[in-house]
């Protein structure tokens, strides 16, 4: 058969038109045409397979596949195909199941090509939007990728495009130089929020020379804050030049390169690395810095303050408020936490703004604690966005780790001891009053981390290695002989040297990493989680990724008879961890010192107590199948909507503000109503990126749940792992969008963590020429190493929102800026007229008319008349369209807006009822003539009328059949008393009558289509039986006859 026969038989088939009989007047139609309707077979689809076959659709298709019909509207309106869809546009490295018959394999899916089937149940990534679906996150994520990857300049807040001084082109990209003399190793960003116009600055610092600025990246000026500061600083190497860092052999000495921290609303702070070290801070409001307090040799033991030796004292960590959370909660208390290498935290105030009770001079120290005397503490990490309501709930605010990898954390504020603030104190007295407002607050060790004692099977050893005292709080109700027993062994670990702590434990490393994630879990369970990493730059000390999760549950305990002296010390004849004979406190925790006590329950006629039992769970984050590589970048995602906490999710609780939604963020009824974070789009999961020395990226879910119990530590397999063209990772930056990678060779790239393409999406920096990276291996393959590298990517720093396309890396000293088009920003932008000139107090362009002539000038105003009067033309136009349409402005500007709301209503009102009186006249008038019918011997009810004649099938052969008949019949040729309907004639002139004029005042209500065929051809057999016609082989059907209805009817 030929393919035009095909098409020939496949019409005739799928047609839908009855089989017309052609006739002079009237035509019928045959039963058989009824019989010719087909049925779409995509009908007889089980939705599952339809969604299936839908999700390989790409996002605006779908969209428009839900105009089809009522079922694909209902179908694609479900998150389950908009979930199928993102899974196989964003397949990801753990999605892809491999087939099998092992225990935990996915079936495989009939029909479906491979050896690997999609589960979209497992994808776990941080959302764009408040509120998120599954729709808005597949069409918003797919816009934004391909804007990022066009490239498009866009407009951000301040200015409306990058410019160059001549104010020609406008560029996606801004390199400038940051005015510092070495590499940039520190960048803290504010993006802004619109609300003002140059809220857009970055404040960069370098550790090598102590040096930082600020700038603005919109027209690439730095400020001039700090450039007269003339404070220069040495490093430890410069002044121990033959002994090693970070405390190693021969292990008398801890000395770390000098340390950094900046942040944009309150300036930098600088720590000396090396031994009699101290704190350099330089606020934004101040042009030159000053050093902070150190210990100055206080010392008294009935107070619990040990004497620290500050010659031989290195700060080793260094931190800084980001925002104002943590100086608000705390009362200005802490703005500055700094680590030594005695293992000694201090804090410092930012100052006082004028709205707190108490007021702190700058700089001020406020408190000190003894946390791991004798190691030094290596890192601080605080919660910015530590609020009264995560105060309140219990939560960790900030968390310290020392060289032996013990993580200490704090979830209590501490509050100022009593003081006369009148007296003048001088630096004792305050150093005094630090360790009293010290005492106030209790640290906790997190189990997991204590330290492990090396094996001694000797017992050569004269302390225990895996025991560490620290300073206790005012809560434990220590008497004073204990806190002088206390302070005494503090003071005793305090003396000992780096050598004695790596003799008799295991894992010294300085150079260990903490990423803290503060925002996980509910309200119930806190499960605040923190990873540990270890670079492996020892090789006993190879490299790991370790996270920690805290989980508090309720624990009944029976009523001790006792508990009035709960807060009591119990003493026992065993040794004294303070150094005394026999003289053991076992302590039990103060129950009144918990952010929250549940209120106890009554079980029969016992009265049981709820106790709050913390434990702390491990997991591994895996890098296998990779060996002999070291971890040299960690990001952590920053986005907004990663560090936001589950009591205040908008989807959880409806009761959330978003900055950045939009239409499109807003979900489906289906998929608003979401009881647990599981439900959420992308479970609430949040991304952290470790970069290695072979350019390899590996992609986890911090948030990733446990497969396994408490007791045994689970392996967490990355999201993806990502194979870049740079050597070696230098910075790494993640949000909820996108990574970007820098590497040593300055080889700057996005790309998505997802995996929608293997490739990356984007080249924000180019590497630089080929004798630069010869340069590079060739000082990696020297004993000195690379030191400095001006060529490679220092820092990157990504916008918080994810819609926004914005980030910044460093380059050396140079830093580039980019800012490209994305879709919910240009939603959103004005369509006002773009100014030619820019305004006289703007910094960016010159003035186009400083030396043109006047005819130029006179042009120049000519142009903006003339789109000034065409902009009012139109807008007078949108006005009276608005005002003939819908009304507006009929009431006056004095209108108010109960006014216009009820003015709507009335219209809305009248137009519904002119619509039901125009339908209501179109279906009562009819071109239908029905005299009253003659016929002997007939009634009413010889006629089958009502629902037994019903058939939509036939009503629509009978219809059609009629309009092809010759409907121009005169009145006096009618030789049948039935009612007949008179149509008027196809190309009739219009100066002709109606032929229904003239009867119209008999007309009968109106007769359907049916009934007048039926009338028809009733009064046609009639009238050939009167005439002596003969009969036909079967009797005519009396009314009485007929039983059942439709196509079920009996005769007798």
């Amino acid at each position: 058969m030929s393919r035009d026969e095909l098409l020939l038989e496949n019409e005739e088939t799928s047609s839908n038109e009855p089989k017309v009989v052609a006739n002079q007047e009237l035509s019928l139609v045959t039963q058989t045409a009824l019989a010719s309707t087909s049925i779409s077979p995509i009908l007889a689809i089980p939705n599952e397979i339809l969604i299936h076959i839908l999700s390989h659709l790409p996002a605006q298709s779908l969209s428009i596949v839900a105009l089809v019909s009522r079922r694909f509207h209902s179908l694609v309106t479900t998150p389950h195909a908009w979930r199928l869809a993102f899974s196989r546009f964003f397949p990801g490295a753990d999605v892809l199941v491999p087939y099998g018959g092992t225990k935990g394999k996915l079936p495989k899916i009939s029909g479906e090509s491979g050896d690997d089937i999609i589960n979209s149940a497992r994808r776990a990534f941080t959302r764009l939007t408040a509120l998120a679906s599954w729709r808005s996150e597949y069409i918003l994520r797919t816009r934004l990728l391909g804007s990022l990857a066009r490239g498009k300049p866009g407009n951000h807040i301040g200015t409306n495009s990058f410019r160059h001084a001549s104010g020609q082109s406008s560029n996606a990209t801004v390199t400038y130089n940051s005015s510092l003399l070495s590499t940039i190793s520190h960048l803290h960003a504010n993006f802004g929020d619109g609300l003002k116009r140059k809220a857009l600055q970055f404040i960069h610092g370098s550790d090598h020379v102590g040096k930082a600025s600020i700038s603005d990246p919109t027209i690439g000026k730095i400020d001039n804050w700090g450039s007269s500061d003339p404070q220069a600083f040495f490093h430890f190497s410069d002044r121990f030049p033959n002994v090693a860092e970070w405390g190693l052999h021969p292990g008398n000495v801890i000395g770390v390169p000098n340390s950094m921290d900046v942040s944009q609303p309150y300036g930098m702070v600088y720590a000396e690395g090396s031994p009699g070290g101290m704190v350099y801070y330089r606020s934004t409001e101040e042009k030159r810095g000053r050093f902070l307090a150190a210990s100055s040799g206080l010392s008294d033991v009935t107070a619990g303050i040990p004497r620290i030796q500050a010659p031989n004292e290195s700060i080793c960590a260094i931190w800084i408020a980001k925002s104002s959370a943590i100086p608000v909660q705390t009362g200005g208390l802490i703005g500055i936490l700094s680590g030594s290498s005695s293992g000694i935290l201090t804090s410092y105030t930012l100052g006082t703004d004028g709205s707190r009770d108490q007021r702190f001079p700058r700089g001020e120290m406020t408190a000190r604690w003894a946390l791991s005397p004798g190691v030094p503490i290596i890192a601080i990490v605080a919660d910015d966005l530590f609020s009264s309501k995560r105060r309140t709930r219990g939560r960790i605010w900030v968390v310290v780790l020392n060289a032996l990898g013990e993580v200490f954390c704090l979830t209590n504020v501490p509050e100022r001891a009593k003081s006369d603030r009148a007296a003048a104190l001088d630096q004792r007295e305050l150093e005094r009053i630090a360790w009293d407002t010290g005492r106030t607050v209790t640290w906790n060790l997190v189990e997991p981390t204590r330290r492990i004692a090396k094996p001694d099977p000797y017992h050569e050893a004269t302390i225990d290695g895996s025991y560490s005292p620290r300073s206790s709080s005012n809560t434990t109700g220590l008497s004073t002989e204990q806190i002088i027993a206390e302070t005494d062994e503090i003071e005793a670990f305090l003396s000992k040297r780096p050598r004695h702590f790596q003799a008799v434990c295991q894992a010294w490393d300085m150079r260990r990493k903490i990423e803290v994630d503060f925002a996980a879990g509910d309200v119930t369970d806190p499960e605040e989680s923190f990873v540990l990493i270890s670079a492996g730059h020892d090789k006993n000390n190879p490299p790991d990724v370790k996270r920690f999760t805290r989980t508090r549950f309720e624990q009944m305990n029976a009523p001790d008879l006792s508990s009035s002296q709960a807060n009591l010390s119990t003493l026992t004849s065993q040794p004294s961890i303070f150094g005394g004979k026999a003289t053991h406190m076992t302590m039990t925790i103060n129950e009144q010192s918990m952010p929250s006590k549940p209120e106890p329950s009554t079980i029969g006629s016992r009265q049981v107590s709820l106790h709050l039992q913390e434990v702390w769970t491990a997991s591994d984050f895996s890098i296998k199948p990779y060996k002999n590589i070291k971890l040299t970048a960690i990001a952590l995602d920053m986005s907004t909507y990663a560090l936001m906490s589950l009591p205040g999710d908008p989807l959880l609780k409806m009761n959330g503000i978003s900055a950045a939604s939009s239409p499109i963020a807003s979900p489906s009824p289906q998929a608003a109503d979401h009881t647990l974070p599981t439900d959420i789009p992308g479970q609430c999961a949040r991304y952290i990126a470790i970069g290695t020395n072979t350019g390899v990226v590996f992609v986890w879910n911090i948030r990733a749940p446990r497969t396994s119990g408490l007791d045994i530590v689970d392996t967490i397999t990355p999201l993806r792992v990502i194979h870049t063209e740079s050597p070696c990772i230098s910075c790494l930056a993640i949000s909820a969008l996108y990574l970007v990678h820098g590497g040593s060779d300055g080889l700057v790239q996005a790309w998505d963590p997802l995996a929608s393409t293997q490739q990356p999406l984007r080249t924000l920096h180019s590497r630089f020429s080929g004798r630069a990276r010869r340069r590079l291996i060739q000082a990696q393959g020297s004993a000195q190493g690379i030191g400095v590298n001006m060529f490679g990517a220092g820092v990157i720093a990504l916008d918080p929102d994810p819609t926004k396309l914005r980030g910044v890396v460093s380059l050396g000293t140079q830093l580039r800026f980019w800012s490209y088009s994305s879709v919910t920003a240009d939603q959103y932008t004005s369509r006002k007229r773009k100014l030619r000139r820019s305004p006289r107090s703007s910094n960016g362009n010159a003035s186009r008319f400083t030396t043109s002539s006047r005819a130029a000038l006179k042009d120049y105003i000519a142009n903006e008349q003339s789109e000034l009067r065409s902009e009012q033309k139109k807008k007078k136009q949108e006005e009276a369209r608005l005002h003939g349409r819908f009304g507006v402005g009929l009431l006056g500007d004095q209108a108010s807006e109960e006014d216009v709301l009820a003015y709507a209503l009335l219209l809305s009102e009248e137009t519904f009822n002119e619509h039901e009186e125009r339908r209501r006249s179109g279906s009562d008038g009819s071109d239908t003539v029905t005299p009253e019918p003659s016929v002997v011997g007939s009634s009413s009810s010889s006629i089958p009328e009502g629902p037994e004649l019903d058939d939509e099938g036939v009503a629509e052969a009978l219809r059609l059949s009629l309009q092809e008949s010759n409907a121009s019949l005169p009145l006096a040729s009618t030789s049948y008393d039935v009612p007949i309907r008179y149509v008027k004639p196809k190309r009739q002139s219009s100066r002709s009558p109606p032929r229904a004029a003239a009867v119209k005042s008999d007309v009968d209500p109106i007769e359907t289509d049916l009934d007048f065929a039926l009338r028809l051809s009733l009064a046609e057999e009639r009238s050939r039986v009167e005439a002596g016609g003969e009969t036909e082989d079967y009797p005519a059907l009396s009314a009485g006859s007929l039983e059942g209805k439709g196509k079920t009817k009996s005769f007798e």
